[in-house]
């Protein structure tokens, strides 16, 4: 099934598309994707996976300390490497290349030998659950744009970010909650926007209050308003879009208004239970973290992506920051790891133990890794007290459940732990997986914009089948 090429989103616009793209789909379930841009849609080719999680770690996790330990960087920590860093790369900051190893040790965990951190003892516990990519490559050494990268594609522009692809192919599974959620993003709405495709599929924004009071998602409820008048006034605000919408023949900002108001008053209804974490059993809240002052944000943050997620959102996905680990790594990194390990592992074990996590993939990465060698921004530190700087060249990321292969580790990278030697799957075949798992084949999910198809992978991507299970 291809996706119809223009963008228009109109009931006369999506039938005029019926030869050139939905083939063999029903003439009533065009109408209702016509009507209804987050209608339920079938899958191109067999899916293996439902749904997504999306784990990221901004800033950059460090994956020598993590994942994948280089013994010449450990044998000549505080001396100088002849590393393969081009000459236009280096600057200040790298100047020396000097070695820093990692003080915690990195072993073989589990049956299957997938090497983790002591610093990540509770995703040690599950590591043959988890297939890890040791081989991941970006394109920009820069937050901003690596971030926009890992989440939309491109490192320069607006683009649909990955979950709005996914909503745009799949749709939602439940029509009293949007396709795409982000827990707690950070300030650049362009890593959950939908870009140019229809406005429904934009990522809805959720942050945790610090006080049950208040709302995990603004503006929401309007306490000022019963549910009788505050109907009424939708009814009326959506009668007048709707006249508006029929003088034209294409207006996606309208339509997209339209939906986005049905969609936020069914979440009036649904929303409030899904966010109530007090019913949740004591074992669950503790095999999150919950209630422990290092953990309890990010374990609140996983544990709702799985009750979204078991509700029928497509895709959610949680935001942990604090990875950008310019300065004493030593001392910062085990700050992070605590933060975030056991919300990560509890939500793997919770997943399988309800049945989830084979038709869900859970994906963790940050936007790139960090330098075998150090970084000192004070330029007189001693080497213990050193940072790592930005590596887009490789760095490390892992994949659960949803159809890949566990406990499996794929992709090397040199001695220096710096290029990838085998297995390099860059952030387009990244992209192309998750989607193929989810039944969606990245070459023909696209739509028409500016006089051209675009998608996700723009005109790259490979799917990597070698970790499909």
């Amino acid at each position: 099934m291809n996706f119809p090429p223009l963008a228009t989103t109109t009931r006369r616009g999506w039938l005029r598309q019926t030869s050139a793209g939905f083939g063999a789909m029903a003439l009533h379930s065009l109408v209702h994707a016509a009507s209804n841009p987050l209608a339920l849609r079938a899958p191109m080719i067999q899916p293996k996976a439902k749904r997504v999680i999306f784990l990221f770690m901004s800033g950059g996790p460090s994956q020598m300390d993590l994942f994948d330990p280089k013994p010449l960087i450990q044998e000549k920590h505080g001396k100088s490497v002849n590393a393969p860093l081009p000459e236009q790369h280096r600057h200040e900051s790298t100047e020396g290349l000097l070695a820093l190893g990692t003080d915690i040790p990195v072993q073989p965990r589990g049956q299957s030998g997938v090497t983790i951190s002591d610093l990540l003892p509770h995703t040690a516990a599950i590591a043959d659950e988890l297939c890890l990519l040791r081989a991941v490559h970006a394109d920009n050494n820069q937050h901003g744009p690596a971030a926009l990268q890992i989440h939309t594609g491109v490192i320069a522009e607006a683009r649909p970010s990955l979950g709005s692809w996914v909503s745009y192919g799949l749709g939602t599974e439940n029509q009293n909650l949007p396709a795409f959620l982000t827990i707690h993003p950070g300030i650049d709405t362009r890593n959950y926007s939908a870009s140019f495709l229809p406005a429904a599929h934009q990522g809805t924004p959720v942050t945790l209050p610090s006080k049950a009071s208040d709302p995990a998602i603004a503006f929401l409820t309007d306490p000022a308003t019963d549910d009788a008048s505050q109907r009424r006034r939708f009814d009326f605000i959506q009668r007048m879009n709707r006249r508006l919408l029929s003088q034209n023949d294409t207006d996606v900002q309208m339509e997209g208004m339209i939906h986005s108001l049905e969609t936020a008053f069914r979440m009036q209804t649904a929303t409030p239970e899904l966010v109530d974490l007090s019913k949740e059993t004591e074992a669950t809240k503790k095999l999150y973290g919950i209630g422990e002052k290092t953990t309890d944000k990010n374990g609140r943050a996983c544990l709702l992506a799985r009750r979204f997620s078991e509700a029928g959102v497509r895709f959610v996905q949680v935001t942990m920051d604090g990875w950008d680990h310019h300065g004493n790594i030593r001392g910062s990194l085990p700050n992070s790891c605590a933060a975030s390990d056991l919300p990560c592992a509890g939500l793997i074990r919770d997943l399988k133990s309800r049945g989830l996590l084979e038709d869900t993939l859970v994906v963790w990465s940050g936007e790139f890794g960090r330098t075998p060698w150090s970084q000192d921004l004070s330029r007189t530190a001693p080497i213990e007290k050193h940072g790592r700087e930005h590596q887009p060249e490789s760095f490390c990321a892992w994949m659960a459940g949803g159809g890949v292969k566990s406990g499996l580790m794929h992709g090397e990278t040199d001695e220096f732990g710096y290029r990838p030697v085998s297995g390099k799957v860059h952030l387009h075949d990244l992209h192309a997986t998750i989607l193929h798992l989810l039944g969606l084949d990245h070459l023909k999910l696209t739509w028409r914009h500016l006089g051209r198809d675009y998608r996700l992978t723009d005109v790259y991507g490979e799917v990597v089948r070698e970790i499909i299970a």
